[in-house]
């Protein structure tokens, strides 16, 4: 293996899938369907560099957990073909793309910039003292949507940036706390924390049950602020139902089906909404 594929196994690099739709929702959105190719561009390079300085920094902070952790074996850090003097060079090159890139958006995205990263930035270290960590996850990636929704020439705090972003905020967090409640056991004995550690495992699901609910529902919402038609809905509802067969698929007891076909699913989701987003504006 390259370094190069080295790197990107470290950061999960095809995952921004999870990210990249929602950013181009904001930037939809916030233009009413009418953003550059340019502007969009600049929008993929942020969100990319930024995930993959956070993924890298989360990643280093944890490795030491991750080797007694059989199920990061295949890591890259974890098998030893990045070091962490490489992984700190990485990081070091991501950001300085991401301030690069950010500086040819308009002004407030640079000067919010130190905002949106912070949250990326600080998350491995909740773990270390709250089992809502989940959330700060959620928040993170939530940004994406909020920055493009900014690079586009949208107002801040306006409330479809704030609905859109809630709605990412616990789509994530929600499936964090799922992904992390098949580790309860190992957290507790390395005194690392999850919503699974602080209310276990059932208790956990019944309020990732109601993270969900209430993303969909600021979907609606965010909908109808914006006069969205039935095709945004349609999507709305393609989000809603993968959520109620994945709820279906896993429980406390059995976490077989949390595999990479299921973070997948959620990725192809996220296609959808933006797909129907923007074929709601087309048409």
């Amino acid at each position: 293996m390259t370094k190069l594929q080295a790197h990107i196994n470290n950061v999960a690099l095809p995952h921004a899938i999870f990210s990249l739709p929602f950013a181009f929702m904001g930037a939809l959105m916030a233009t009413d369907g009418k953003v550059s190719a340019w502007t969009l561009f600049l929008i993929a390079l942020a969100v990319t560099t930024a995930r993959s300085a956070a993924l890298a920094i989360n990643n280093l902070v944890d490795l030491k957990y991750d080797k007694l952790q059989p199920r990061m074996s295949y890591r890259a850090m974890v098998r030893g073909e990045i070091s962490k003097t490489e992984a700190i060079i990485f990081i070091i090159c991501c950001l300085i793309l991401l301030v690069a890139t950010v500086a040819q958006l308009p002004p407030i995205c640079l000067k919010l910039l130190p905002v949106a990263a912070l949250p990326f930035i600080i998350y491995p270290f909740t773990k270390r003292f709250t089992g809502f960590c989940h959330l700060i996850l959620g928040i993170a990636l939530a940004m994406a949507p909020a920055g493009a929704w900014l690079a586009s020439g949208g107002k801040i705090f306006a409330p479809p940036m704030i609905l859109l972003s809630v709605a990412i905020m616990f789509w994530i967090a929600g499936f964090d706390a799922i992904y992390g409640a098949q580790d309860e056991k190992f957290d507790k004995r390395q005194k690392l924390h999850s919503l699974a550690t602080e209310f276990g495992v059932r208790k956990a699901f019944r309020i990732v049950k109601i993270w969900h609910l209430i993303s969909i529902l600021s979907l609606i919402v965010l909908g109808i602020i914006l006069k969205l038609g039935a095709i945004y809905f349609l999507g709305v509802g393609i989000a809603a139902g993968t959520l109620i067969y994945q709820h279906a698929i896993v429980s406390p007891k059995d976490f077989s089906q949390v595999t990479q076909k299921y973070f997948l699913r959620n990725g192809i989701v996220s296609i959808a909404l933006l797909l129907f987003t923007w074929l709601d504006y087309l048409f």
